[in-house]
């Protein structure tokens, strides 16, 4: 029993991997109409495999994917944000421990005390690298070369782009923003406890108190961590 709890960090993220590259394989092929309501529905699902994609980076980086094994737990992250517009996972995980640290200052690397557009902006620059922009320019020439534009653009590309925004607002901007009371060192709120809309929104992050007062615990576990807080 307790060997299969140490692998349920891999079935989660293998879980996540195959549904995201299952959905993108089915609708790379799909014939695109756009009065097609399935067409929005794949790619909201995309959008949401997307931020699962990233969240499974996100609990490498904490090393709770496969906390037994390191090197496995890192090519896992790696994979994920590599896959995830080819993020450079070092640099994620220098600057997200940075976030954990100075949160909400001037040397969190994820805050800014502005709007929601350009604390947006902010967040993006401080991420989004040229080469990035490179090996996405030529991935997608490659690609069109085997899949239909629309198709690329619909699921590959769009997707990508709103997940960004979903994990920005529910995990970045939500919880931190504003003024926080002093005594809370974390300077993260939470949302209120309703599971499915904490699911949907972004995998339980936007339990967001309970991830920064227990970094060591994997996205399905920020569940528990709420009940427990709201029984107190």
């Amino acid at each position: 029993m307790n060997s299969l709890k140490n692998y349920k960090g891999l079935y989660y993220a293998a879980l996540i991997l195959l549904l995201w590259g299952a959905n993108l394989w089915y609708f790379l092929h799909y014939s695109v109409r756009f009065d097609d309501p399935l067409i929005y529905l794949g790619l909201l699902i995309q959008t949401h495999l997307y931020t699962g994609v990233f969240i499974t980076a996100h609990d490498a980086i904490h090393g709770v994917v496969m906390p037994h094994r390191p090197k496995v737990n890192y090519m896992i992250g790696w994979l994920c944000a590599t896959l995830f517009a080819f993020n450079n996972y070092n640099k994620l995980s220098s600057k997200h421990h940075l976030h954990h640290k100075h949160s909400a200052s001037e040397q969190d690397p994820d805050y800014y005390a502005g709007n929601f557009f350009r604390w947006y902006l902010k967040f993006a620059l401080e991420y989004v690298t040229i080469w990035q922009i490179i090996l996405m320019a030529v991935t997608y020439n490659l690609l069109k070369l085997v899949f239909p534009m629309w198709n690329l653009i619909l699921f590959w590309e769009v997707p990508a782009i709103l997940s960004t925004l979903q994990l920005f607002y529910f995990g970045t901007y939500l919880p931190h923003r504003g003024e926080h009371d002093p005594s809370d060192k974390h300077k993260a709120r939470s949302q209120g406890l309703n599971h499915w809309i904490a699911f949907f929104t972004c995998y339980f992050f936007g339990y967001h108190h309970e991830h920064h007062a227990y970094p060591y615990l994997p996205w399905w576990k920020l569940a528990e961590a709420k009940e427990k807080t709201e029984s107190k």
